[in-house]
């Protein structure tokens, strides 16, 4: 769901770009992301990466996390979850629901776990962290404390059917995750790491760059009371794009491109981690010491209301706290950016 800082308690970034977020998550900034003329040389983008994502809005990097890595992830979501690969019946067994959230996380594939020591490996991967470097020009980040996606075919008691299709607001199949008709726009960035091959059929993320491209044309031609998260486009002058994902490649998009979950109808699944970076607040004590314990303790994060943690065995009873590298340390808010 879209947020956005409050303006009244603001915290400044430690970095030497100016960066205000009262969250973490969405960010005020001098110069859009899709503005922002380099100041350090790219780390893992090419000058045509660099270009293609200031004007499309999303950016691949090839293998951020190496194939083996990826398929250990997927072995780990599979086995968390007590599903067998080989056996589908066993990604359809009828389950108790806490809530009708509770249900619609079930329907989308979302597997409550956030504190793995597999999780933390991939966050704490100096290309992933030096790819959220490159966009937001930016070396003192924090990582997005997120999980993981298995999504089987959307079928049964996983079809989409089951959730109440709404004509405003969010849309799982496309929208934005800030408010689009704000005066000055929150900055966001977001990502994802495939943990498997991409395949047309299995769905999965899809953007609208066209529309990303010419977002400011087309709003001002938009009624004042549009709707701020779900785009009324014409998939004719806007096609929907998927792009190509191999197992450990890390997509990264800003939040102002219009995107979205397309639906598995194929045989096998959809997987991916979340993962993103933001300009790190070190000065909210309240934010870092929470990220702190959510690691120490492996509870659920309470940064986004749609966290839920496992139903049937909480990953804080499965196994201890992930160790920490020395950039883990820092993209946690373990250890200051300060100390080099």
């Amino acid at each position: 769901m879209p947020t956005t800082p409050d303006q009244q308690h603001l915290h400044r970034a430690a970095s030497s770009r100016p960066y205000f977020s009262a969250d973490g998550e969405t960010y005020l900034a001098q110069t859009p992301l899709r503005r922002i003329e380099k100041s350090r040389p790219l780390r893992v983008l090419s000058d045509e990466d660099f270009a293609f994502w200031r004007t499309y809005g999303y950016v691949v990097v090839r293998e951020a996390i190496s194939p083996g890595a990826a398929q250990s992830l997927l072995e780990f979501a599979w086995d968390f979850q007590g599903l067998d690969p080989e056996r589908p019946e066993t990604w359809y067994e009828e389950r108790e629901f806490r809530s009708d959230l509770d249900r619609d996380l079930f329907v989308y594939g979302f597997v409550e776990a956030y504190h793995h020591q597999l999780i933390w490996d991939s966050r704490q991967t100096r290309r992933v962290y030096d790819a959220f470097v490159d966009v937001w020009d930016c070396e003192e980040l924090w990582v997005t404390l997120d999980r993981l996606n298995l999504n089987p075919p959307n079928i049964k008691n996983r079809s989409r059917s089951l959730i109440e299709p709404t004509d405003e607001g969010f849309d799982i199949e496309l929208h934005w995750d800030v408010d689009t008709t704000l005066e000055v726009l929150p900055q966001r960035v977001q990502g994802i790491i495939a943990l498997g091959d991409t395949a047309p059929e299995l769905g999965g993320f899809q953007c609208a760059p066209e529309l990303f491209r010419r977002f400011d044309e087309w709003r001002v031609a938009q009624p004042a009371d549009r709707d701020p998260i779900r785009p009324a486009i014409d998939r004719r002058e806007f096609p929907l794009v998927r792009p190509d994902l191999r197992a450990g490649d890390l997509l990264i998009f800003n939040g102002l491109l219009a995107h979205g979950v397309a639906p598995n109808s194929g045989s096998g699944v959809r997987a991916v981690q979340y993962l993103s970076m933001m300009p790190a607040l070190e000065e909210h004590e309240e934010l870092r010491r929470s990220r702190v314990d959510s690691w120490h303790t492996l509870s659920t994060p309470d940064w986004n209301g749609t966290l839920l943690g496992d139903a049937v065995r909480h990953e804080s009873l499965r196994y201890g706290a992930a160790s920490l590298n020395s950039l883990g340390r820092k993209v946690l808010g373990l250890d200051s950016w300060g100390a080099r």
